[in-house]
């Protein structure tokens, strides 16, 4: 439910999460925190976003791949140090 609601509104904020979704705050963060760590969600400062399909595959590629070149810190990819 959590994501779906952040999937029709880009830019949605926890507080209006929570109140579009009937859960209460902590029930709230604990789903960010799951779709997050899986990849399909991103924010920026207090704003939820849907990760498109090629954003979560570098992400996912990234954190599983190590024999990568590169490396993504804070939304940049950057060359990896070897």
């Amino acid at each position: 439910m959590i994501y779906h609601i952040i999937a029709s509104e880009p830019g949605v904020t926890k507080e209006k999460l929570a109140a579009a979704s009937g859960l209460d705050a902590a029930a709230t963060e604990s789903s960010l925190v799951r779709l997050e760590r899986a990849f399909l969600i991103g924010h920026t400062n207090d704003t939820m976003r849907a990760l498109s399909f090629g954003e979560s595959l570098i992400k996912t590629q990234v954190k599983y791949s190590d024999d990568l070149p590169f490396v993504l810190e804070n939304g940049l990819i950057k060359e990896k140090k070897q």
